[in-house]
């Protein structure tokens, strides 16, 4: 099993997961993260820093997402240190149903 960021990281992108994972499997999209499920050792040290809960174990209902991380931490760049938050990430937190809608393919920088 291995871990997953859903669409409620899309456009907050907070990084507090990153800067606590032990093997750098995070990836960076111009407005969310993803997790490649190959590098992730299963810790689950990234769950609890992520202030939106939008990092979850891999489960049968999130394969849409386990596709979108695998498919983008193959294209994206990695990413090991924290950043600051999109400046309207507040806005966009509590919103329901943001991929695909809301989603960049865009690599982050």
């Amino acid at each position: 099993m291995t871990y997953v960021v859903t669409d409620n990281c899309i456009k907050c992108k907070y990084t507090d997961c990153v800067e606590v994972c032990p093997v750098d499997c995070f990836y960076e999209g111009e407005n969310m993260l993803v997790i490649n499920p190959e590098e992730c050792i299963d810790c689950g040290v990234c769950e609890p820093e992520c202030p939106i809960d939008a990092i979850k174990p891999e489960e049968e209902n999130l394969i849409e997402f386990i596709e979108l991380n695998k498919k983008y931490a193959e294209i994206w760049p990695n990413i090991n240190e924290k950043k600051d938050a999109p400046l309207d990430a507040e806005k966009y937190e509590d919103m329901d149903d943001k991929y695909p809608k809301l989603f960049s393919a865009k690599a982050g920088s």
